[in-house]
């Protein structure tokens, strides 16, 4: 009887898997460089200017449309309207991870989903320990649950950090899930005053789009204007009336995407399928566009000087963002990781070692684009309790991200000497021979 060999706990994976991983971090780095610049202008800009800073965000912009009102300030239409774009991007990473990517099988996906939840669950815990004693502040409970993967990989840039191919795997697959966990809690926990007949239409106008997507898969990948004219006018309304019913409108955003294929269609010499085509071309407005507009009308706050600032973050909802993201997901990610891998009496991979999931636990302290909108969602743009969570989001962002370049940082000797050894094809197959088994 053959015996099975021990379960790998971050392993490699398929070298094409890895490939596609480096191009969707590579990119993602440049976004998150971006969001930076983002955030410490809409700092410097409240804080020299709050008068026009606060203006401008607060300044209203729409109107009435078939009965939805849709008379939004500015900071709200780019938390409702832009982020539906960055998360209809996230839903198309998640079908692609459960349908041809690792979260398909249940093995490889185990360790990056526990992780993922410990991840979340712990902060979370913290949170509430430090607000239980009032209800308004405990809102804020999901605060630190979230992992901003483009700041996160900003940082990685900035280290210069050569993560061998598991962890860089892991860390996109970790984020994934993380996501779907952010896009559960925003849709079951911060929906209000539900309207089933909106929602209803919102279920209608994803069905008509993914009858379009399916059935016109090959016509919509093959014209590049094709998806702008057939599915964007779908997209907008189910966007329209996801706002409308309660749910948060960048929900919409997730459904859309789950109703996109994957795979090209059957018998097709197409290469990607309409989810690779729309990544594509709408990854650089999101990353560009979306998500660093968003982020300086959202992390802009009026601090108050170094004593306004010792006041939030020494408040109970500061120190339960500040440590839930700095300590509970160091904890909570490593934790989770390390238990999943004695239950299954596996072992790391040889190249790696615990210091290194630490380190990409500390990164994983790195809440951003979700916690400020959460924040948001909690206490209400603008409100005092939001800017206490915004100030203590932006700390220990900078905390954890500081702590990950110097645990990571320490690494990089000898994640170059992996990244070497991983480049090597002695053989000349086109594929490296770290990844041949």
């Amino acid at each position: 009887m053959t015996r099975q060999p021990a379960p790998v706990t971050l392993a490699r994976g398929a070298y094409a898997e890895f490939v596609r991983v480096q191009g969707i971090l590579r990119r993602e780095s440049v976004g998150g460089i971006l969001l930076l610049i983002a955030a410490a202008g809409a700092m410097l800009f409240a804080n020299l200017a709050p008068d026009a800073y606060f203006g401008l965000r607060d300044a209203h912009v729409g109107g009435t449309v078939a009965g939805i009102d849709l008379d939004l300030s500015v900071g709200h239409w780019a938390a409702d309207a832009l982020l539906a774009v960055f998360f209809f991007l996230v839903g198309l990473e998640l079908k692609h991870e459960f349908v041809v990517g690792d979260l398909r099988d249940f093995r490889t996906a185990l360790v990056p989903v526990v992780a993922a939840f410990g991840g979340a669950a712990l902060p979370a815990a913290i949170y509430f320990a430090f607000n239980a004693a009032d209800p308004k502040a405990a809102a804020g409970w999901a605060i630190p649950a979230a992992t901003d993967i483009a700041f996160a990989l900003a940082v990685l840039a900035v280290i210069g950090s050569h993560l061998p191919a598991a962890l860089r795997t892991f860390l996109l697959t970790l984020a994934v899930a993380d996501d779907l966990i952010a896009i559960t809690i925003i849709a079951i926990f911060y929906s209000r005053d539900l309207d089933l007949g909106y929602l209803g239409g919102v279920l209608v106008a994803v069905a008509v789009f993914a009858v379009i997507a399916y059935r016109f898969q090959g016509f919509l990948v093959s014209r590049w204007w094709a998806p702008w004219v057939c599915l964007a006018p779908i997209a907008v309304v189910a966007w329209a009336l996801c706002y409308a019913s309660g749910v948060h409108a960048t929900v919409a955003g997730v459904l859309l995407a789950f109703a996109v294929p994957v795979r090209p269609p059957a018998g097709s010499d197409q290469a990607h399928g309409l989810a690779g085509v729309l990544e594509h071309r709408i990854r650089p407005f999101s990353a560009g566009v979306a998500v660093p507009v968003f982020a300086f009308f959202s992390a802009g706050v009026a601090v108050g000087g170094w004593s306004g600032f010792v006041d939030a973050v020494s408040s109970p909802i500061g120190l339960g963002v500040i440590v839930g993201l700095v300590v509970g997901k160091a904890i909570g990610i490593t934790g989770s990781t390390w238990l999943v891998t004695r239950l299954r009496h596996a072992s790391l991979d040889p190249d790696l070692a615990w210091v290194d999931v630490f380190g990409l636990a500390v990164l994983g302290g790195i809440g951003f684009t979700v916690s400020l909108l959460v924040s948001e969602l909690s206490f209400g743009q603008g409100s005092p309790e939001d800017d206490i969570g915004k100030v203590a989001i932006l700390t220990a962002s900078v905390v954890a991200a500081l702590l990950a370049s110097v645990v990571l940082g320490l690494r990089n000797r000898h994640y170059r000497d992996v990244e070497a050894e991983e480049a090597v094809d002695a053989d000349a197959d086109g594929t490296p021979d770290k990844f041949a088994s």
